[in-house]
């Protein structure tokens, strides 16, 4: 018996999954948190850098009164419909105001009015409860 052959034979479990593990490209716990904390650092510098541009895909987003937090398309829309009062407002209007395509404002408003933020007064027009 030589070397070889004794140090096949004493592998250590911790060894043969280590092994597995790079064999087949598992990520261990170890990885996991190195990429967690490089998605945390990348996520930080988006926000710091879309609140210092102000802008979020290229068009302008108008603030809050808080500073440094910039509005949401959802805030935007009600914002709108707020704005209009007891007379409520229209698709087309809502379209006009906030430049947004169809599907995206139909997606807000479903989403505004399933949250009970909007309700909706009669069909295409909405007002704020």
């Amino acid at each position: 018996m030589d070397k070889a052959d004794k140090e096949k034979r004493n592998m250590s479990l911790d060894r043969m999954v280590k092994l597995f593990l790079q064999y087949y490209r598992i990520p261990t716990k170890k990885d996991l948190e190195k990429l967690m904390d490089r998605i945390d650092r990348l996520e930080k510098t988006i926000k710091t850098k879309v609140v210092e541009a102000g802008k979020i895909r290229g068009r302008s987003v108008r603030k809050k009164e808080d500073p440094g937090v910039g509005m949401t398309a959802s805030d935007l829309v009600e914002e709108v419909i707020r704005a209009s009062g007891d007379t409520g407002i229209g698709i087309p209007a809502i379209k006009d105001a906030t430049g947004f395509e169809d599907k995206k404002l139909r997606n807000i408003i479903f989403r505004l009015n399933k949250l009970g933020r909007i309700t909706r007064k009669s069909r295409g027009v909405y007002i704020v409860p």
